[in-house]
């Protein structure tokens, strides 16, 4: 099992960072460009929820980001030092009222572009996996 991390200060410019460390990811475990885009949409949302809404936009707090390889997968997990959350109370983007609204869609997208998430340590750690060959 390999890992690389990256820690980030909670300034949403910093995305870039974050999509760079996709690329190396991509890169280091070979990963199929099928699943390329849908782990770059889905980390960088992931991300930009937790400087937003985890921290807060405080750059004084950070985002650490973890990329673990092991057989057939890369796991992604992403953790902010913010108050945390109840993803289970979420209101689903895809209902009716809504479809009009501007924000909600991050959390939906994540886990239609992943094969797993996972929210823990009271919604300040997301995990990702995607498999591929």
């Amino acid at each position: 099992m390999n890992s690389l991390k990256i820690q980030i200060p909670s300034i949403v410019e910093n995305i870039r960072i974050v999509e760079s460390f996709i690329d190396n990811v991509k890169d280091k475990y070979k990963i199929d460009d099928d699943i390329y885009g849908n782990i770059m949409i889905a980390v960088t949302e992931s991300v930009n929820n937790a400087i937003k809404h985890g921290n807060n936009c405080d750059k004084n707090k950070n985002v650490s980001l973890t990329a673990v390889s092991e057989e057939n997968l890369v796991r992604f997990i992403v953790e902010d030092e913010g108050p945390g959350f109840d993803p289970t109370i979420l209101p689903d983007p895809t209902a009716e009222e809504n479809l009009e609204k501007l924000g909600g869609r991050g959390i939906f997208l994540m886990g239609q572009l992943s094969d797993e998430v996972k929210f823990s340590n009271e919604g300040r750690i997301v995990e990702m996996v995607f498999y591929f060959n």
